[in-house]
């Protein structure tokens, strides 16, 4: 289903500094726009809308759609290949595409195996991917950890139980960092954590939670350099990660995840920093307020 914005809301593509500065780098009220990524060279961000993948001049301001073709209408997990000119993309159909970042045909790399493949990681090396398979596209089912190397193939599940979603690799390639609901019996209620990755003679060790909340905590994205990390956190109770809602984007140094160097206060949720969106030289991150017309993002 493709999103779009409500009657008097608009979308806002911020860009914060670990130094704690922010500005406000694109607004309107067209097409919602989700997820950044940042670009290998640091020149722009790809987001989705509509269906359709974009790119985003941070110099000149400027919104472009990247002609693709072969692939069906896109959701908002994409994930850049470690090379800057290729994308990995999830479409609406539960299956990960490739393309190139200038366009032209995208290939699918998965298979029909009775599930929807959702896309949150690439490895460093550019050999893995790591996405969350959920059975028959049913929502009520929990989403499973899993690896498919980037030609295809045969896929590997991580041992986690509970419903987990957003495995990222870490910069070293040694850990998958998640969400995940294994933690607790209240329902919805996701915490961070990470695995070892599955290195093809395993399927990965026990999960370890990085900090215990009483929030709901999803999307945890390490800097390129490994220092410091992004996440988002919906209230208490929240079930999922839905759209708009006021949430708080934080700031944490990876090493110490219970100490927040930086809140960031929105109306978002859904969309706001579904995929890693630190700049190569991890001195910034993007990421999408959606306010109505009876909020304000311009104070944190």
């Amino acid at each position: 289903m493709i999103r779009t914005l409500q009657p008097g809301q608009r979308r806002e593509v911020w860009i914060a500094s670990v130094t704690g500065e922010r500005e406000l780098v694109y607004a309107a009220d067209d097409v919602l726009l989700e997820a950044p990524n940042w670009t290998l060279d640091g020149t722009a961000l790809v987001l989705n809308g509509d269906g359709k993948l974009w790119t985003f001049d941070v110099e000149s301001r400027k919104v472009a759609q990247v002609p693709l073709t072969g692939i069906p209408d896109l959701n908002n997990d994409h994930v850049l290949a470690p090379d800057g000119t290729g994308i990995f993309l999830s479409g609406n159909d539960g299956h990960i595409y490739r393309a190139e970042l200038d366009g032209g045909a995208a290939r699918m790399i998965t298979v029909d195996d009775g599930s929807f493949h959702f896309l949150h990681g690439v490895s460093p090396d550019g050999r893995e991917l790591a996405y969350v398979g959920i059975e028959a596209g049913d929502f009520t089912q929990p989403g499973r950890l899993m690896t498919v190397p980037v030609s295809g193939g045969a896929t590997t599940p991580l041992n986690v139980d509970g419903h987990c979603d957003g495995p990222e690799y870490s910069p070293d390639g040694e850990w998958l960092y998640f969400n995940t609901e294994a933690f607790t019996d209240q329902p919805g209620h996701a915490q961070l954590a990470r695995i070892p990755a599955p290195d093809g003679n395993s399927s990965g060790g026990a999960p370890e939670q990085l900090m215990e909340s009483e929030t709901v905590d999803w999307f945890p994205h390490l800097s390129p350099d490994g220092q410091l990390a992004s996440y988002i956190r919906f209230p208490g109770g929240t079930v999922g990660h839905p759209a708009d809602l006021p949430v708080d984007v934080v700031l944490v140094p990876a090493g110490d995840w219970t100490t927040p160097l930086q809140t960031r206060h929105l109306f978002g949720g859904q969309g706001t920093l579904n995929v890693n969106s630190w700049s190569p030289d991890s001195t910034r991150f993007a990421y999408v307020a959606y306010p109505l017309a009876t909020t304000d993002t311009t104070k944190d």
